[in-house]
């Protein structure tokens, strides 16, 4: 095996040097001569992840905790895979938020605050991700009880607090971190989206452009339709619907809104999001009886403002739109999130 360290410091220096090819092929050198060794064992998943083999780095994962299930950076590396690598995977999400409950639990009994709060950041970013936001300010808060100063879980938790439409409470947290750091693009790209609510045009284009201009992969220019041309788009997407699902949307009314009301997102509890793509008002068809016969006609409201800025192209928005029109069909037709998830109209 002949110098397992010095191997290992080769590997850790092509890691960080951003040579992830060579990181991985040193791991698995070491790992020929010493398959359960859990250093190598970590650098090989995380190199995979970097690489974006993420089914591969999963199941080196799995490999890692198997030899050691206590390691909490491996446990860290893990769980930071599956709730900020997997994209809209919920079900990968909530192996993540399984893995920080577990990684909070061995840090608390170590008495590692650094690795707690890691732990209690991830979480609250992964209960963010899950819808799940209430839950996420107390993950987020127990974090800044440890790192007061953290950026990162300001910044979360004034998503959590967007996501709850808090909204003064959100703006209070986005402009405390742009006192530390002026040049945050998600407290900006945050901030525009509340003035852009409150119907502070200059403002909202002002916080937008300035996160474009900083991070222009995460904040490309929203994809516009002309009111007709939207217009269309829905009709064909009505159009397109299978037949078993036209046949509800008799007197049901289809309409199109630049943005959600307080209304609409307050109406439930927790409330919707204020990114929402689109809503069904109404009762279902299978809930629908005489003592229900006074409300208003049931109706379905797509969100331009949101769809645009969802999409990075044309087509997608064209195909988002007939997605979240069948989504608000499947709640006419009594279909929860879950039902909706597991058809793909999430």
């Amino acid at each position: 095996m002949g110098g397992v360290e010095a191997r290992l410091d080769a590997v850790a220096d092509a890691f960080e040097a951003g040579d992830f090819e060579a990181a991985l092929a040193g791991a698995e050198g070491l790992l020929a001569d010493a398959p359960e060794l859990p250093e190598a064992l970590h650098f090989r998943a995380s190199a995979l992840v970097e690489l974006g083999r993420l089914e591969e780095a999963g199941k080196a994962f799995g490999q890692a905790l198997k030899v050691a299930p206590e390691d909490l950076e491996i446990l860290l590396s893990a769980a930071d895979c599956l709730v900020c690598r997997a994209g809209e995977d919920r079900e990968a999400v909530a192996e993540g938020l399984a893995l920080c409950a577990r990684g909070r639990r061995l840090a608390q009994k170590a008495d590692d605050v650094e690795m707690l709060y890691e732990f209690l950041l991830l979480e609250g970013m992964g209960l963010n991700q899950m819808g799940e936001c209430a839950t996420a300010l107390v993950s987020l808060d127990a974090a800044l009880g440890h790192m007061p100063r953290s950026l990162d879980a300001q910044v979360e938790r004034g998503i959590a607090l967007f996501e709850l439409c808090r909204f003064d409470e959100a703006k209070a947290a986005f402009e405390k971190v742009l006192k530390d750091a002026p040049d945050d693009p998600w407290a900006h790209h945050y901030l525009g989206l509340i003035a852009e609510r409150r119907g502070d045009e200059k403002e909202a284009k002002r916080r937008f452009d300035k996160a474009r201009a900083l991070v222009p992969e995460e904040f490309p220019p929203p994809v516009e339709l002309a009111e007709a041309e939207f217009d269309r788009a829905v009709e064909d997407a009505v159009k397109s619907l299978p037949r078993h699902a036209k046949q509800y949307l008799d007197n049901v009314t289809i309409a199109v809104e630049d943005l959600p009301s307080d209304e609409d997102l307050l109406g439930q509890d927790p409330p919707l999001s204020p990114s929402i793509l689109g809503v069904f008002r109404g009762t279902p068809v299978g809930e629908r009886s005489v003592m229900n016969a006074y409300e208003l006609p049931a109706s379905i409201v797509l969100y331009q403002r949101n769809l645009e800025r969802f999409a990075r192209t044309r087509e997608e928005l064209i195909e988002q739109i007939g997605i979240t029109v069948m989504h608000e069909v499947g709640h006419l037709m009594g279909l929860d999130e879950d039902d909706l998830w597991q058809r793909g109209l999430d």
